[in-house]
């Protein structure tokens, strides 16, 4: 008899985590469109994180229709600093197609969810499970480790995560299963976290096989070394304006604003957008993707005319940069230029 339901679900009933994308336990199913947002975006990324972009995407785009209709840059821009850009077009993608082909209408089914962009297996089954209340087995990495050590699964991943999903399968109930869902998501994110789990706290403990050592579990298989690219990357000012550039559409930070950049390699090639007495700064700037980490060399110049007439982009205000929605690793690389040469004095304007 699975004894694991009753009492996660008594547990999440009296402990259950109070987010804005969540309805309280044993309530009606939450809004499918604040579901689907959430779990998007909580893709690889923490809930602190996502909290404030939720909310504002939520007061900007309050229903998938007006998201459908959303400008591709406004939404970029708005998603910046979240990261893995690819999720943001597919979020638009997939905006598009409920609004244009199921009437503004999520489908019900983790079947029919599944032909969505940008859903996979796990977006399918908490959707479906979480806002339409259909079982689903839902596992995401929280849920991977607490089904894990509730088996003592011992199996390497990624290899082992068949077994950990038949093993979520048989604890998941008929009844509640979005509440289950999400009290399996609250266990692993408070209690049975990655290091130092409270054991003595959780409602699973007592038929718990991995209890005596839990952070044995998930067996990991052991991380290859990460690649590691170089590049360059540059501040070309006229006055008080920035140029930028749109990245291609498809590929990485596809669609965002950017400053121009060179290829990212072993020894990529030196072409500045114009020619001239470029100035480096002392630190290049470093930043890690998911399957390599860059090496940016920062250069800047102060432009003279229009020299950029006939090219594609814009002279974007310094003193607005915020608002240009510019993906972490040019962030970076504007803090730095903005910083390092602003005390040498030479950009002005810029506060202190």
């Amino acid at each position: 008899m699975n004894l694991f339901a009753p009492r996660l679900l008594a547990h999440y009933d009296r402990h259950a985590r109070k987010l804005p994308w969540r309805a309280p336990p044993g309530s009606n199913a939450p809004d499918p469109y604040r579901v689907w947002l959430s779990e998007i975006m909580l893709q690889q990324t923490t809930v602190a994180a996502v909290k404030p972009y939720f909310e504002t995407f939520t007061e900007r785009w309050p229903d998938v229709t007006a998201l459908a209709e959303a400008d591709e840059g406004e939404l970029m821009a708005a998603w910046a600093g979240l990261g893995y850009y690819a999720r943001a077009r597919n979020l638009l993608a997939c905006a598009r197609v409920v609004a244009g082909e199921h009437d503004g209408r999520f489908p019900a089914s983790e079947a029919e969810l599944l032909k969505l962009p940008g859903v996979g297996a796990y977006t399918a089954a908490a959707i479906a499970a979480i806002a339409f209340g259909e079982r689903a087995v839902v596992v995401d990495a929280n849920v991977e480790r607490v089904v894990a050590r509730l088996f003592a699964i011992d199996t390497p991943l990624p290899q082992g995560r068949a077994e950990i999903r038949a093993a979520a399968d048989r604890i998941t109930p008929d009844a509640r299963a979005g509440d289950f869902a999400q009290a399996m998501m609250d266990l692993g994110a408070t209690i049975c976290t990655v290091r130092n789990p409270l054991c003595g706290l959780c409602p699973l403990s007592d038929g718990c096989k991995g209890r005596d050592d839990p952070v044995a579990y998930p067996v990991k298989a052991a991380k290859k070394a990460r690649p590691e690219r170089q590049g360059f990357v540059w501040w070309l000012q006229k006055e008080e304006h920035v140029w930028l550039v749109r990245r291609p559409g498809k590929g990485l930070l596809g669609g965002m604003r950017a400053l121009p950049t060179s290829e990212w390699g072993v020894e990529p090639p030196y072409a500045p957008p114009v020619r001239g007495s470029w100035q480096r700064l002392s630190t290049p700037v470093f930043h890690v993707f998911t399957h390599f980490s860059l090496n940016l060399q920062v250069e800047w110049l102060h432009a003279e005319g229009d020299c950029m007439a006939g090219q594609t982009g814009e002279w974007w205000a310094i003193d607005n940069i915020g608002a240009a929605g510019l993906p972490t690793l040019f962030a970076k690389a504007a803090r730095a230029v903005m910083e390092e040469v602003q005390n040498a004095a030479k950009i002005s304007r810029y506060g202190s």
